[in-house]
């Protein structure tokens, strides 16, 4: 399996321990949290069972449908025959007794799949999932229950974050969020898929570190006959993903695209109430509930811009497919399915390199600071900016603020060959020099920083950068 070692090793932890556990997973959908628990624990399953998808049942006769699906599942691993229940009750009873009758001192491990979609309305599952663990499952010391949903918000408000009976149940819990660049490069390598890493990385702006997009790629085709084929063809796989990405997995997938398309306006991002007073929605739970899962889902990031209180705190869209598509993608009509190819050069394309690989920039932070040799140093990374009167100001594309008084201005420059420094840019970099100076303690020195493609040309005006970061390095 490409990457997730820290994941399977906890899991395997979970596994040889002597207690009970009940193991919550999420994480956006696509991301692999099935093929995770699947390759970590085939052949050990005493039950396993996946939830069926509200979008290909009709809602009527729903909850009906899920409760035979469940029970064909516990046949399927032993469970004498008998009658359908009627409600999660039973059918937890039945698992129970399926359970109890296996039992040979051994780990059992139960994986239920997708349990947001078991929760149809009415259904009373939550109660009845509470009533399991709380009444029989937290007592057996050889079980081990691992539940997945890619319905973050389902996940983090009625199982990880419940008040309820379920409080504090949850023993582990894991948050699976894409590839980085490293593990892109060897799921490619693994298929077979032949680019350089300066494609990968543009790859990862367009799809980002899903595995399951990434699966699509083809040898033997460029980055650019790969993307045609994934968004402008007119048979393209991921032509009808951006709408099953929400509808799937949000209950109210509405309001989330709302939000995000929202927040795909201004790439600094903006606080809880300009996206309530833009969007004219009312500041309250449900609003929290969709940007917490949001986050939860690596779609959007939550950070504070410098200099600024906690009350200030942005939020900014951040999943490279979310701004690819709205970018690219949707609302285009009559595009042609060779459209990638011919205007890969073109200005609309170039610009969206330079912010795109910002936001990459931001998805790596653990391979820029080990770059940095800061590794072991806690920091706070935003983008800042300041306007001193109409005429003049600045924007800084990422500052790392650091405990040991150091603060990195960081520059991202995706660039075709080495960067070249010249004159009226190396101004420009002192003059953000000295307009941050002003904002911060006499005890604090600034780093300047370059982080880019091939590296940087040296020349009379490229000493203005302390440090240089390749693309190599962020691949490690």
């Amino acid at each position: 399996m490409i990457g997730r070692r820290k994941e399977i090793a906890e899991l395997e932890d979970l596994y040889q321990g002597s207690q009970p556990e009940l193991i919550a997973i999420y994480g956006r959908r696509r991301v692999g949290k099935t093929f995770l628990v699947e390759q970590t624990f085939r052949g050990k399953f005493a039950f396993r069972h996946a939830g069926l998808s509200p979008l290909e049942h009709k809602r009527k006769g729903m909850q009906a449908a899920q409760l035979k699906h469940f029970y064909n599942s516990l046949r399927s691993f032993g469970l004498e025959s008998g009658e359908y229940p009627t409600s999660w009750f039973d059918a937890f009873f039945l698992l129970q007794k399926l359970l109890e009758n296996k039992d040979c001192g051994q780990r059992q491990v139960v994986f239920i799949d997708e349990l947001p979609w078991l929760d149809t309305p009415r259904s009373g599952f939550i109660t009845a999932f509470e009533g399991f663990w709380n009444n029989w499952g937290a007592h057996q010391d050889n079980l081990m229950v691992i539940v997945c949903g890619s319905s973050n918000s389902w996940m983090l408000d009625k199982l990880i974050n419940n008040h309820g009976g379920l409080y504090g149940r949850v023993t582990y819990e894991i948050k699976l969020s894409p590839f980085n660049l490293g593990e892109c490069e060897e799921f490619l390598k693994h298929n077979q898929v032949k680019i350089s890493r300066y494609d990968i990385a543009q790859s990862y702006m367009i799809v980002g570190g899903i595995p399951f997009y990434l699966r699509y790629f083809k040898k033997g085709l460029s980055l650019s006959q790969n993307v045609d084929n994934l968004f402008f063809n007119e048979d393209a796989k991921l032509k009808f993903e951006y709408d099953r990405l929400f509808s799937s997995v949000f209950s109210n997938p509405g309001m989330v695209k709302s939000i995000v398309a929202f927040l795909f306006s201004k790439s600094a991002g903006y606080t809880r109430k300009e996206i309530t007073d833009g969007l004219h929605i009312t500041d309250g739970g449900t609003i929290t509930s969709c940007l917490n899962a949001l986050v939860a889902s690596d779609f959007v990031m939550k950070y504070v811009p410098f200099g600024m209180s906690k009350k200030q705190e942005h939020y900014k869209l951040i999943d490279p497919f979310c701004i690819f598509y709205l970018r690219f993608v949707q609302g285009q009509q009559g595009l042609s399915d060779l459209y990638w190819e011919q205007y890969v050069k073109s200005q609309a394309i170039v610009s969206w390199r330079g912010l795109a690989f910002e936001n990459l920039c931001f998805r790596h932070i653990s391979q820029i600071k080990a770059a940095l040799g800061i590794s072991g140093v806690a920091s706070r990374q935003s983008a800042w900016s300041k306007r001193r009167d109409d005429t003049e100001g600045t924007q800084i594309d990422m500052l790392i603020d650091r405990n040991d008084n150091i603060i990195n201005m960081c520059e991202m420059k995706f660039y075709g060959d080495e960067y070249v420094v010249n004159r009226d840019y190396y101004r420009t970099i002192l003059r953000r020099q000295e307009l941050l100076s002003e904002e911060i303690s006499k005890a604090t020195a600034i780093h300047s920083t370059l982080i880019t493609t091939f590296g940087l040309e040296y020349n009379e005006y490229s000493s203005v950068f302390d440090q240089v970061i390749t693309l190599d390095e962020l691949f490690s």
